[in-house]
């Protein structure tokens, strides 16, 4: 998990493809399942520091095949610096589509007086829905809340709650691990299984990061086999170990996919027939000297040769 990662996420939580027919594989499943293939665009956050860059980069992933994008950029409601229309008109001029967001929800977003949420979370909600996503997906959960077992039920009937105000627009909330959720223990099992046990599968989805899961000593395959059918989305990574500077400290950092430690194909596989997943959505946030478009070619050039 890139450190810079988690600081970008930690002071937004404060400031606040491809497509393949798959056939089914029972009578019951006739309508075949669509899985797809996108970018989470923080692959490219250098490139898209300003409106214009982010135009210019976005001409350059669609030029290469992206058909589905996810953001990771939504203040003041602006993805990247444009209006929801702004942004809806260039996404469509360039045949990409979002169906899933990251912006983060916390305590701050639940009034308390008025046992509602705030019209912050709420526009949050709204423009997803206007955007077309069918997910708006939360990547972090503050550490105040992590072991303080009051405090954790609370917030994850936040999420229920989420997902039922999601639900209006035909939207899910979801929810994206790191690594701090398998590292961090209780009772009998790990915050992560606490997390699936306190939330409704109906309202709340998961995206599980599996490079993420990696470094802390997770295994995808096994916590799907655990929980089947939760994973409607998938981070989809390779790892491997963490060079110096900006890694200094973790063990392990993303890298192009099939040049890495993890068996990505045989991980995203089992998804497809076990994990209920249906959005496959890459992600490399450390590129080993590469420049960050170079390395998103690459990546899509690796789920397209495992059938994507």
């Amino acid at each position: 998990m890139n450190k810079s990662r988690r600081k970008f996420l930690a002071q937004g939580a404060l400031t606040v493809a491809g497509l393949s027919l798959v056939k089914s594989k029972s009578i019951a499943n006739v309508f075949s399942s669509w899985h797809i293939t996108g970018l989470q665009l923080y692959t490219v956050r250098d490139d898209m520091k300003t409106p214009q860059d982010a135009l210019d980069t976005l001409k350059k992933l669609s030029a290469m095949g992206y058909r589905y994008v996810e953001h990771a950029n939504y203040v003041n409601r602006k993805f990247y610096g444009y209006t929801p229309a702004e942004f809806k008109k260039i996404l469509d001029d360039l045949n990409l589509k979002m169906r899933s967001g990251h912006t983060v929800l916390d305590v701050i977003h639940w009034d308390t007086v008025k046992n509602d949420f705030t019209d912050v979370w709420k526009h949050t909600v709204e423009d997803a829905a206007f955007m077309g996503q069918k997910y708006v997906i939360s990547p972090w959960m503050d550490e105040a809340v992590r072991t303080d077992m009051d405090k954790l039920k609370m917030f994850l009937d936040l999420f229920n709650k989420s997902g039922e105000l999601c639900k209006k627009y035909n939207m899910k909330f979801g929810y994206h691990n790191h690594d701090f959720e398998v590292m961090t223990k209780l009772n009998d099992g790990t915050l992560y299984d606490f997390i699936l046990q306190n939330t409704d599968p109906k309202l709340v989805a998961q995206q599980m990061d599996i490079g993420n899961w990696y470094g802390a000593g997770g295994r995808a395959i096994e916590v799907m086999k655990k929980y089947p059918g939760r994973f409607e989305l998938m981070h989809v990574k390779d790892e491997i170990k963490a060079e110096k500077g900006e890694m200094a400290g973790e063990p392990y950092e993303s890298t192009i996919l099939g040049k890495g430690v993890l068996d990505v194909k045989s991980i995203i596989d089992y998804a497809k027939a076990n994990g209920g997943t249906t959005d496959f959505i890459i992600e490399q946030e450390s590129y080993q000297g590469l420049a960050p478009v170079d390395c998103a070619r690459e990546d899509l050039a690796a789920m397209k040769k495992w059938g994507f």
